[in-house]
């Protein structure tokens, strides 16, 4: 089971996401970090766990405000070694260009697309993630994206928004669905996780991992619980 820690950025701070309400976030305040600065929180993050992969949320991006481009690119150089998936709202096959250029791994969230053709012409490229994002229960994003498994990448992130923050657990049925569709591809569950049972119930449902960002600055995965449950090995 492989814990991916998320951080989620707006205006060059990270932020405290809480049930996808993002004219509500704040900077984040974290025993892990002196400051909301992207560096020293992601610093922090590597101090309780060796991570082999990190998650972030361009929400500039995504809400067509700007970009955190540059940022990224700093923290890509800092940590080499760190795979990081960045949802930057990516719609077209340039913005997946420039991703990659910068030694990013895209993240194509349905929410951002218009149709379902730029999932087709990348569903075979093992480079890409894709986001199947809810809203409770509504899709976010093209119908066909989700009603067309074929169409998804190796990797799918199963996104319940109004989990994020929010302390209730994660959404075992979606990712049990998801799962069950996935036709044998890795999904990984984002939203709701809170402390290493909610990781083992994951687990045998046969998820591959989860976007974990709340429980890891309140401390209810610390690093025993994380070397207990995670198995980094790359999927």
């Amino acid at each position: 089971m492989e814990v991916i820690p998320v951080i989620d950025l707006i205006a060059g701070q990270v932020v405290h996401a809480r049930s996808g309400k993002r004219e509500t976030y704040r900077p984040i305040a974290t025993p892990l970090s002196p400051s909301s600065r992207p560096a020293d929180v992601l610093a922090g993050l590597l101090r309780l766990h060796p991570f082999r992969r990190l998650y972030v949320a361009d929400l500039d991006a995504i809400e067509g405000r700007g970009s955190h481009a540059p940022l990224l690119a700093e923290l890509t150089r800092a940590h080499p070694g760190l795979e990081i998936w960045v949802d930057a709202g990516v719609r077209d096959a340039d913005s997946i260009a420039a991703l990659r250029a910068a030694g990013l791994t895209p993240v194509l969230g349905s929410e951002s697309q218009r149709d379902e053709g730029l999932l087709r012409a990348f569903s075979n490229d093992s480079g890409i993630v894709l986001s199947l994002d809810f809203r409770g229960d509504a899709f976010q994003g093209p119908a066909a994206i989700l009603a067309t498994p074929a169409l998804w990448p190796a990797r799918v992130i199963a996104m319940t928004l109004a989990a994020v923050g929010a302390g209730g657990g994660p959404d075992v049925d979606r990712v049990g669905d998801l799962l069950r569709r996935a036709e044998g591809r890795a999904v990984y569950a984002a939203g709701g996780v809170r402390n290493a049972t909610d990781l083992r119930r994951l687990a045998d449902l046969g998820a591959a991992g989860a976007l974990v960002a709340s429980a890891l600055h309140a401390g209810t995965l610390g690093p025993d619980e994380l070397a207990a449950v995670c198995d980094q090995g790359v999927r």
